[in-house]
């Protein structure tokens, strides 16, 4: 195959010793740009395409023809060494103002703040990690700063948390250049492994009555497809005991409402990027994702910081319990466990709207977001013809310390590790146990409130 694209990975530069002349002040900024670099959990490499001229396309600028357009065939010897991102960002458990305890002690004085406004969304910095500090110069809102991900709420998109769409819209692209290497190829992905190993099989088929375009198009979708489906498998992985730091449970945050609306948002936006072209280096995904995230938050009708507040002032007591603490699992109520290539966003309804006459007149913003139209999502399940659950498929397996959170199900929906499109299976179970155990809240619940009366 002719190269028409050359892909190059550089290792970001290490910092050398500093020698003794160095100034206080530099050895405070070295000291401060250190930490920063540490915090930040970006990845080691910086990705960079260059698509080349086709000696067709030379021959026709050299004629004063009409130049076609890039052709974009991949050159097979180009080892793509970008992977997916080995931790996700940290995320806001849904709810404000919440309560925390560690272990059975409260913290003091100490409420979680998690809205944000759409002012406040910083610039996108791909596997950003915990913190990352992008210039204005660098950045295309012209905004400086972390990304400053947090709980946001849109008239037509509902709850969006901004950590997954970013997670997923960076596996996206982390997926996408692997995938189309070894497309039409049997080819093995190694995902970070969470209940257990995980990873992608993709499978071979006849890729020879594609054009290059084609190909690049249908690795997108793969990609975006499996980044959303790897946003699923962590849900799972949450109900089931996982979490990122052992001391502190993620239960919680299992099949929260906003979540996967979310993902794929992202997995959207990277999937666009990458159809126009306009991720073929590092900086240029950062950019225009950022350009993208904010365009689709306004499109989707983002809110104000104060009427994000008061939404969640109206679903209290409905979609989460204000007077639980993080972790408490329940202190979630309303979970969504409908999963698949199709989402559709929680919004607003007029029955949780506060119907007291201050509160209508105070909240007019309310009444207005109740009477909105969801904006639905969706990823294609096919292209030319190829349905993509065939061509490649996300594999979660068990380990044996997580086996028995399963023991709820037949052995024979998850002994032999979950494929994506079980996924719905296992949420099913999820959900039939976590009704059980409201259920038995609200009886607890109606016991106390008579005990109370007596």
């Amino acid at each position: 195959m002719s190269r028409l694209i050359a892909l190059s990975f550089t290792k970001k530069s290490v910092a050398k010793p500093l020698s003794a002349k160095v100034s206080p002040k530099a050895y405070a900024v070295a000291a401060v740009m250190a930490a920063v670099s540490i915090m930040s959990g970006c990845s080691s490499y910086a990705w960079q395409v260059y698509p080349q001229p086709s000696h067709a396309q030379v021959q026709a600028m050299l004629a004063g023809d009409k130049v076609s357009a890039t052709a974009w065939q991949w050159d097979e010897q180009i080892g793509a060494s970008l992977t997916v991102p080995q931790n996700v960002r940290p995320c806001c458990a849904f709810g404000d103002m919440q309560r925390v305890k560690l272990g059975p002690i409260p913290v003091p004085f100490f409420r979680l703040n998690n809205v944000i406004s759409p002012q406040a969304v910083g610039p996108h910095k791909f596997a950003s990690g915990i913190y990352h500090y992008t210039s204005s110069s660098a950045s295309a809102s012209g905004v400086a700063g972390g990304e400053n991900n947090g709980l946001m709420y849109t008239q037509y998109g509902g709850f969006i948390d901004l950590a997954h769409v970013r997670d997923t819209a960076d596996d996206t692209i982390g997926l996408f250049f692997e995938v189309l290497t070894h497309l039409g190829k049997e080819h093995r992905i190694e995902l970070p492994s969470e209940l257990g190993p995980r990873y992608v099989n993709m499978q071979s088929f006849d890729v020879k009555g594609l054009s290059a375009d084609q190909q690049w198009q249908l690795a997108a979708h793969l990609a975006a497809r499996l980044a959303y489906f790897k946003a699923e498998s962590h849900e799972i992985a949450q109900w089931h005991g996982y979490s990122s730091f052992s001391q502190w449970p993620e239960t919680i945050s299992a099949y929260s409402l906003e979540d996967l609306y979310s993902n794929m948002l992202g997995a959207k936006l990277s999937l666009t990027l990458i159809q126009q072209r306009k991720m073929l280096s590092e900086s240029q995904y950062n950019q225009n994702l950022t350009l993208w995230l904010n365009a689709s938050l306004a499109e989707l009708g983002a809110q104000p910081k104060e009427a994000v507040k008061a939404v969640l002032a109206a679903v209290d007591g409905h979609w989460w319990d204000s007077k639980q603490s993080i972790p408490s699992k329940f202190m979630i109520l309303k979970r969504h466990y409908q999963l698949g290539d199709h989402q559709t966003p929680y919004l607003l309804t007029a029955d949780l709207v506060p119907t007291t006459k201050a509160a209508v007149n105070n909240d007019a913003t309310l009444q207005q977001l109740a009477n909105s139209q969801p904006t639905e999502l969706a990823l294609a399940d096919s292209l030319y013809g190829l349905p993509l659950d065939e061509l490649a498929q996300l594999v979660l397996e068990v380990d044996e310390n997580y086996q028995p959170s399963f023991a709820h199900m037949p052995d024979s929906v998850w002994q032999q590790g979950i494929v994506h499109t079980a996924f719905q299976t296992i949420a099913n179970y999820a959900e039939i146990e976590d009704n059980k155990v409201l259920a038995n809240l609200e009886i607890q619940a109606q016991l106390d409130t008579e005990g109370e009366r007596k």
